[in-house]
């Protein structure tokens, strides 16, 4: 099977969406010629024209018209540039899009996808780096999927085109250069689904976006004391796959959530209580959590303010250690 990068497999889904249905349309700033911030959109404009849309640096008024679009008919992509931006639009997402179908008794849909490079590793600084899916996860009517790899990026991508609900599809831009596996034929991976990365007996690991890279090194190194963890991706964040999830822990009895984004507050604060009200019985020791410390996202110490994988580590072997 080829291989392909991360950020071309973006590409690639929004190409053959667009081909596939001449009401899917790109909104955002750079995305014409440029080929926007990271280079996601690279000949759109050339094969699409009018419809990809080039906009001024105004995102609150492009998200706005990417909602009215919908309710017209189209399937608007708008790219917002870094999930940091997202927060000057939030009137278009929260108060409009999350809600226009519910208050107007389903008359319409909200077929809108909203990408958004979230997330650190590039030095970007604390208003470039912020991972804010929590914030969107937490609203009725929003769809958000966080995918790790190139090829759950393409599946997951082609199914938000296709979703008659607004995505948020957040799009961790530390991997846009990595590789993986991606097949020629057309796929799709379902909203919701999560994927088990690697299988373990000993201890589960729910994660997603960059975290699932760190999470399958610690699985590795644990691998080397005789720990066995079992590594779930959750791809999709709003709805997550709790079917999944409890069945690893039926097999395992023990947690540990792991994401980029600060701990407070995180999703993987909504799956530990989850998990708690519904499944307790089945945990011989208390959840652990890790995440970012809660403070804005350094210049220039990320790497010792991110979550990696000795960190993961580090959560298990304390996991072990304990019971109730």
């Amino acid at each position: 099977m080829r291989e392909i990068r991360y950020v071309q497999a973006i590409n690639e889904a929004m190409h053959e969406e667009m081909a596939r249905d001449s009401d899917v349309i790109l909104i955002g700033e750079d995305v014409g010629p440029s080929g926007g911030a990271f280079g996601a959109s690279r000949g759109l404009t050339e094969k699409f024209g009018e419809r990809i849309l080039e906009t001024p640096i105004c995102e609150a008024s492009f998200t706005g018209m990417a909602a009215g679009a919908a309710t017209c008919g189209m399937r608007p992509i708008v790219e917002i540039m870094f999930s940091d931006f997202l927060t000057v639009c939030m009137d278009s997402i929260v108060n409009q899009m999350a809600k226009m179908r519910y208050m107007f008794g389903n008359q319409y849909t909200l077929p809108v996808v909203v990408r958004a490079a979230g997330g650190g590793g590039l030095n970007a600084g604390p208003q470039h780096s912020q991972c804010l899916e929590a914030w969107f996860a937490h609203i009725p009517g929003l769809k958000v999927v966080m995918p790790s790899t190139p090829y759950d990026t393409k599946g997951l991508l082609k199914a938000a085109i296709r979703d008659d609900n607004p995505v948020i599809f957040i799009e961790t831009k530390s991997l846009n250069a990595m590789k993986g596996e991606v097949p020629d034929e057309e796929y799709i991976i379902p909203i919701g689904k999560a994927d088990v990365k690697h299988i373990g007996t000993d201890v589960t690991i729910v994660t997603a976006g960059r975290l699932v890279h760190d999470a399958l090194e610690a699985a590795k190194m644990l691998d080397k004391i005789n720990i066995s963890a079992e590594v779930i991706d959750l791809r999709s964040i709003q709805p997550w796959d709790k079917d999944c999830v409890f069945s690893s822990l039926a097999k395992t009895h023990r947690l540990v959530v792991a994401h980029e984004a600060v701990k407070s507050f995180g999703f993987g604060a909504e799956i530990s209580a989850t998990v708690a009200e519904e499944m307790m019985c089945e945990l011989d020791a208390p959840i652990e959590r890790v995440g970012a410390p809660f403070v804005p996202i350094p210049f220039n110490i990320e790497e010792a303010y991110l979550p990696n994988a000795q960190m993961i580590v580090a959560a298990v072997k304390k996991n072990l250690t304990r019971t109730f």
